[in-house]
């Protein structure tokens, strides 16, 4: 069976020559619980619009469009006066926006910011200094555009960050003065200071910027390091050895004005909520569920992919991640609003919301799956003529002539009662089952009518559940929905069981023929059923989100336990979740939730010191020092060798280079004869600079050190302008530096483009804003450097502009010469050895695990899942690196890696779905280890195959070099899995010992193991692609 084959030339109306009827099935009205005989109709909304990412409206498009600007000269002022009118409603509504009210609190937040440099009484807070321009660049930094769990989120961590930074700071006076004072030993204090709490210190920053990789984060890293680098290399408290607590107070003072500054603004102006947002986004996931399973369903059912493939359906299913993703978010930054409010019942019922809507989608996968499977069966030529080659008579039946697609459903009249017959097809009975295609006609003439009633009960349910009108979004849920649900489910289950005995029975189904028409018979009865499964486990999961979204309406309703502050008791940290009033949920998350076996994937966890030691250790030295065979010299080594472990990881190396890198910047300023030029030249900032464009791979430095150098000059350009405009004036330059964040702000929060926008701000208050502090004689040492009270602006700006760039050129040296890591080279080996776990996995059997009763979690558990997810999402983030790379050779092939990207995560998906059917049933019934057993051969051999494939591409991949033409194929071993499935059914007492039930688990194999299989073929051409065919140059001896 060849599974890539299509049906090409065949148009739509080609495809669907005759339409069968059957009888309407009864359906269950959601609202009431009635049941029902009706014609329903599904496929998408007449209306039906894909939200955008976040499930509200869209506010980032541009506020200018195209406009046909071929018009006559005299039209000319007309058309201005409506282009000046048509700008001004596009600027209103954008105003009106929740991305402009952004905007507009973080210029309103920026302002009061600048106040402590502007306003005499305000700054006669933060003594006599010259950087209470922090104030204004802490409002820049931890901008109010942002909900109130998230401002709650970042008071926290900047209140860790000033603490780190008192810390270092307070640490490194005491060692100054302990070696300066008491020792005698300046120098040595100074060379400690500068090793251990500078290059330690940032060190350590690095590390936590890396690891934990939030933008929140980063941006606290930031300010820590702005503390930090000010304490040591800028007051001289440390180099003098004194001990100087006024420069740490002044520091907090500036953090606690900016932090209050941006959270007023953020709590009383437009304020936002991550819990509304979270709602809205439940809302507008519903609502795109509902449209993706009615469409998915009705595609299936009409055997065409053509509803699946129009540009709402693909836009529906492109935000199906951004809305997930958008979820995780506001549920993370709601957490704080409910924990502080007292809600954290409430918070984990919501997260419990999410987790359904996660497993719906994953449900929506499999749907999709199996309809693919459908598809790929049906478009496959020259089946019809096989089976009559095999059959040896001509035969006069048009229909095996004509491309093989499903026909339509049409539902007879409410007055019909007639049975569905063999002869509705235009064909005889007793030749009714004869190719492929009409096994599935005959699957869809039982099963379609109780497809359609549930999917439609189903999208009535999603279309109705939701929240009440904002700002409440009060939870509004029909009480009857959860009998109407089980009702439904328990009717579908039913008439499921029906249509699949009836099927089976038919003795046309079960007549002998070859293996290859045999297999695609199967694959069409695994297609079928694993849609089938999938439908009813929608419609499980469907209804204990119902039951979660009960116990939350009564726990916002009426709060039984009051509110509770349970997270401030750290004692009794570990049983402060509160347990759920479903069982029924409970034993549903006991049950697909387990976590408590073994982690196996250890290798991709950077925590496992141990893991990664034996990973790359010599085989022979592991496996001899597990069984103690090593001599006694030979296992001391091996053990110093891992116990060194940690020296040898990615993030570990980062840490020691940003860190080295660091000291041998701020050297200068422990120095006498170079800590005048340091200072002149502002060496603070450009060892700011530096930290702030170190990152973890070349690409990713090259990226942050273009955009900080390019936002330095235009904030340089920018503050030289408005001092030169405004003389000086404290009025004018507060107005000025508002618009200026009014339009860094769109380029923050609207284009995304965060560094850029930041550094703009940071170059023009530290230009601008200094300025004015040294006109007013607001120093604390009256140095006349850079003009004095009469500032020379250019000079100023010149300086912060030579220590950006000289920061931004010694990070990229650093990155580019100490242990340089490549994207494109850690991308690479990602890929390879994501491939090689995925291929380990498949070396053990994964059905073996339920036939011999050892744990499900012998094939793969859900804590693996989510490291192979996670570890392809750094992937992803690497890709993005990779782009940046400069490279003489050849350009990053971008389009290419995204395309390998996604047919690993489409792998990674079939391999969810695999390890859910394993870890849903945990008793194994006769009827299915009668098949398993049956089938353990073929299935062995499949597994093998697929693990040889993936070991190959993770060869291919990590040596750079072509995959051999001659590859091995599993598609044939699949097929006899297949026909072995198909020969087990046809023996008379297959009926007696195993139940359409019983045949689920091995269905899904089969599914998953033909989306494998194409995924790896696909992968394969695009690793030819990539590094070219199998050549003589190749082969050379040099």
């Amino acid at each position: 069976m060849n599974s890539d084959a299509n049906g090409v030339g065949a148009t739509p109306s080609s495809r669907r020559p005759f339409r069968p009827k059957v009888r309407q099935a009864t359906l269950i009205l959601p609202k009431t619980g009635q049941r029902v005989k009706r014609q329903v109709t599904l496929g998408a909304s007449p209306g039906f619009q894909v939200p955008n990412g976040n499930g509200i409206a869209n506010e980032r498009a541009p506020l200018l469009g195209l406009r046909n600007t071929h018009q006559k000269p005299s039209e000319v002022p007309r058309l201005l006066l409506e282009g000046v009118r048509w700008l001004s409603r596009s600027a209103w509504v954008f105003a009106r926006s929740r991305t402009g009210k952004g905007v507009l609190k973080c210029s309103i937040a920026y302002f009061l910011g600048s106040l402590a440099t502007f306003v005499p009484a305000i700054a006669a807070m933060l003594g006599q200094q010259d950087g209470k321009h922090m104030v204004a660049t802490i409002t820049v930094y931890f901008h109010p555009a942002r909900s109130q769990g998230s401002m709650f989120e970042a008071m926290i961590l900047a209140t860790l960050a000033f603490a780190y930074a008192a810390f270092i700071g307070f640490t490194s006076m005491g060692v100054s003065i302990l070696f300066g004072r008491v020792l005698n030993l300046m120098a040595m204090g100074h060379a400690v200071v500068l090793i251990v709490c500078c290059g330690g210190g940032l060190g350590f920053v690095g590390w936590i910027k890396q690891r934990l990789g939030q933008p929140l984060v980063n941006i606290s890293c930031s300010l820590t390091s702005l503390a930090i680098i000010t304490v040591l290399t800028k007051e001289g408290a440390v180099q003098a050895a004194q001990f100087s607590a006024e420069k740490i107070v002044q520091v907090l003072k500036m953090i606690l004005m900016g932090v209050i500054a941006t959270t007023a603004v953020s709590f009383l102006i437009f304020p936002v909520s991550a819990r509304v947002d979270l709602r809205e986004n439940l809302i507008a996931f519903t609502d795109l569920l509902s449209e993706v399973l009615a469409i998915t369903t009705q595609s299936f059912l009409l055997g065409s992919e053509d509803e699946l493939e129009t540009p709402q359906y693909r836009a529906a299913m492109g935000k199906y991640k951004s809305l997930l993703t958008s979820m995780e978010k506001n549920l993370k930054e709601a957490k704080y609003e409910h924990f502080v409010a007292g809600r954290e019942r409430e918070y984990w019922l919501e997260a419990k919301l999410v987790t359904c809507m996660q497993r719906l989608a994953h449900n929506i996968g499999g749907l999709r799956s199996a309809a693919n499977t459908q598809f790929l069966v049906l478009a496959q030529p020259g089946l019809g003529s096989s089976v009559q080659a095999q059959k040896g008579t001509a035969t006069d039946h048009t229909y095996i002539e004509q491309p093989l697609m499903l026909t339509a459903i049409d539902e007879v009249s409410k007055n019909d009662d007639s049975e569905p017959l063999p002869g509705r097809y235009g064909r005889s009975p007793e030749n009714s089952i004869v190719t492929p295609n009409d096994v599935f006609s005959e699957f869809i003439l039982h099963l379609g009518p109780s497809m359609k009633s549930l999917a439609f009960t189903l999208r009535e349910i999603l279309d109705d559940l939701r929240f009440g009108p904002g700002p409440g979004y009060q939870v509004t849920l029909n009480p009857k929905y959860r009998s109407s649900l089980e009702d439904a489910v328990e009717l579908y289950s039913r008439s499921r069981e029906d249509a699949l005995s009836r099927i089976y029975e038919h003795e046309k189904v079960n007549k002998q023929r070859t293996v290859d028409v045999e297999a695609d018979f199967e694959e069409i009865a695994a297609s079928c059923g694993v849609f089938s499964y999938a439908l009813q486990d929608f419609a499980t999961d469907m209804k204990f989100y119902v039951y979660v979204l009960d116990d939350l309406k009564l726990e916002i309703e009426e709060r039984p336990k009051g509110r509770t502050w349970n997270w401030l008791k750290i004692w009794r940290r570990s049983h402060s979740r509160p347990r759920m009033d479903s069982g029924m949920w409970i034993s549903y998350l006991k049950q697909s939730l387990d976590l408590t076996a073994i982690e196996p994937l250890n290798s991709l966890d950077e925590d496992s010191d141990d893991s990664r030691a034996v990973a790359s250790a010599p085989h022979r030295y592991v496996n001899e020092a597990r069984t103690g065979n090593l001599s006694g010299t030979a296992a001391f080594r091996y053990r110093i060798w891992k116990a060194l472990a940690i020296l040898r990881r990615d993030d570990t190396k980062f840490a020691i280079k940003v860190g080295a890198g660091a000291a041998l910047y701020a050297l200068p300023s422990f120095v006498s004869s170079t800590r005048p030029t340091y200072q002149h030249f502002r060496g603070e900032w450009g060892l700011l600079s530096y930290m702030l464009v170190c990152s973890m791979t070349i690409g990713a430095s090259n990226t942050t050190g273009y955009a900080r150098f390019l936002g330095t000059c235009i904030g340089a350009v920018c503050a030289i302008i408005a001092w030169t405009v405004s003389g000086g004036n404290a009025f004018a330059l507060a107005a000025f530096g508002w618009f200026m964040a009014l339009w860094t702000a769109y380029v923050i929060v609207a284009l995304g483009r965060g560094p850029m926008g930041r550094f703009i701000m940071l170059t023009y208050n530290l230009s601008a804003l200094f300025a004015y502090s040294l006109s007013i004689k607001d120093l604390e040492d009256g140095d006349d450097d850079e003009g004095g009270i009469s500032p020379i602006i250019t000079e100023i700006a010149f300086h912060r502009v030579v220590a950006v760039l000289s920061g931004c050129l010694w990070g990229l040296i650093i990155t580019r010469l100490v242990w340089p890591i490549s994207a494109r080279q850690k991308l690479k080996d990602g890929l390879s050895l994501l491939w090689l776990r995925m291929g380990l996995i498949w070396k053990r059997p994964p059905l073996e695990c339920r036939l011999y009763g050892k744990t499900s979690n012998a094939y793969m558990d859900l804590a693996e899942e989510s490291h192979l997810h996670r570890f392809l999402a750094q992937l992803e983030k690497l890709e993005e690196s990779a782009t940046s790379e400069i490279n003489l050779r050849a350009p990053f092939p971008d389009e290419l890696y995204k395309r390998l990207l996604g047919n690993t995560g489409g792998m990674l998906d079939a391999f969810h779905l695999m390890n859910v059917m394993i870890v849903k049933e945990s008793r194994v019934s006769p009827g299915e280890a009668a098949i398993l057993k049956s089938t353990s051969l073929e299935r062995a051999q499949l597994s093998l195959g697929i693990s040889h494939l993936f070991q190959v591409m993770a060869a291919s991949i990590k040596l750079a070099y072509p995959l051999n033409d001659a590859l091995p194929s599993i598609e044939n071993t699949r097929d006899q899995l297949l026909a072995k499935i198909f020969g087990f059914r046809k023996e008379g007492k297959a009926a007696v010992i195993a139940s359409d039930k019983d045949f689920a688990l091995l269905y899904t194999y089969a599914l998953v193991t033909g989306q494998l299989a194409k995924a790896m073929k696909d992968i394969g051409t695009e690793l030819e692609d990539l590094f070219g065919t199998l050549d003589e140059d190749r082969l050379k001896l040099q």
